[in-house]
């Protein structure tokens, strides 16, 4: 068995059919990802495009994730790395199979059970995510406040985002509850910050009251 998982390896590496190799091309990608989850998000998504099937790809993973978080015993089957790989490669298509998942799904889950890297799915959904909103043109703005926006508060947040970022892109907002910033919002999209919170002004008026010479106040 273990010979035949050698053998079958490389050929699910190229999950699309088409001979690409798992390390995607960054010019067959619309965003480019490092590290080792970023070149598996980026080879299912070149080849879940090819089959024209990104959308059916990204529901796929959100339901296996989701699936992980409700299930112990599932999650401890996709993280032991103690049981062996053609057991869960036997498990994620016989599964699958009949929860009428793609083919592109059910050979990635294949390759990452042979290259024990099934613990890692969540992350690699995740940047798949990224790599399908980018393809799409839209930018996921996280936005911090201490209870949730109203719906004008929402509307006119994402207008200014919408008018900060140009045509072309749409803004997608997920709301984050966290009562330690006290007050104000906290917006963040891509490698930008911009913290409004009530929590970092008083930070700056303790460290003005601390050192008047060489503090600025928000």
């Amino acid at each position: 068995m273990a010979n035949r998982l050698r053998i079958l390896a490389p050929r699910l590496a190229s999950i699309g059919g088409s001979g690409n190799p798992i390390f995607a091309a960054a010019s067959e990608v619309p965003l480019s990802l490092y590290g080792g989850t970023g070149n598996y998000a980026s080879a299912l998504f070149i080849s879940a495009s090819k089959a024209k099937v990104l959308d059916k790809v990204e529901s796929e993973l959100a339901n296996i994730v989701q699936a992980t978080k409700k299930s112990t015993v599932f999650t401890q089957f996709m993280k032991d790395l103690s049981v062996p790989a053609e057991t869960k490669v036997k498990a994620v298509q016989e599964i699958f199979s009949e929860a009428g998942f793609s083919d592109v799904t059910k050979n990635f889950l294949a390759v990452l059970a042979v290259n024990g890297r099934l613990r890692y799915l969540e992350r690699i959904a995740q940047r798949f995510t990224d790599l399908t909103m980018a393809h799409r043109g839209e930018v996921k703005a996280v936005v911090t406040s201490v209870a949730p926006l109203g719906p004008a508060e929402e509307k006119d947040l994402k207008e200014a985002l919408q008018y900060i970022l140009g045509e072309g892109k749409t803004v997608k907002l997920e709301q984050k509850i966290d009562p330690s910033i006290l007050g104000g919002l906290v917006v963040q999209y891509g490698e930008k910050l911009f913290d409004f919170s009530i929590k970092r002004r008083a930070k700056e008026m303790e460290k003005f009251l601390r050192d008047p010479a060489n503090a600025s106040i928000f």
